[in-house]
């Protein structure tokens, strides 16, 4: 079943409920969803890969958004509250990452083929890996992983 389709139902589900947190957020992943259909250029339906695309987008800001409430101490609680539950549900709707153990193993797989030994070389690893696993590989262990393979001599 489409992303799109298991949105609408798990929105119906959440409106049935009286569950307004869930239903919130699904309403502003269909309104961002709305937004990119109706964005020039935009052609095609709203396939999975639109789908996880702006739920990311939209995950990514909610993160850059969250220090600064976190640094509101008290007076901001409540909304990093609110902002972790978006976050962690909008996370349903992206792939899963791959773990620090896979994500060694790629990194290493990367050396290998590319011949790397310096750690100037990190940054030309790290890409290899994110180019070929973009959507399942997180950019920052990736980077942490290949900064620790590559040790200075």
């Amino acid at each position: 079943m489409p992303l799109v389709d298991d949105i609408d139902g798990l929105l119906r589900e959440a409106m049935l409920a009286k569950d307004l947190r869930t239903a919130d957020v699904l309403r502003m992943v269909k309104t961002r969803l709305s937004e990119r259909r109706t964005t020039p250029g935009f052609t095609g339906g709203l396939t999975d890969a639109v789908v996880q695309e702006v739920a990311a987008a939209y995950v990514k800001q909610l993160e850059k958004a969250l220090p600064e409430y976190e640094r509101a101490g008290e007076r901001g609680a409540e909304m990093v509250a609110s902002l972790r539950f978006e976050i962690d549900y909008c996370k349903r709707f992206l792939p899963q990452k791959l773990g620090e153990a896979e994500t060694r193993a790629l990194v290493q797989a990367a050396i290998a083929e590319l011949h790397a030994s310096q750690p100037r070389d990190a940054g030309r690893v790290m890409g290899h890996v994110i180019k070929a696993h973009r959507d399942r590989v997180d950019a920052a262990l990736c980077k942490r992983l290949a900064e620790e393979a590559l040790p200075a001599k």
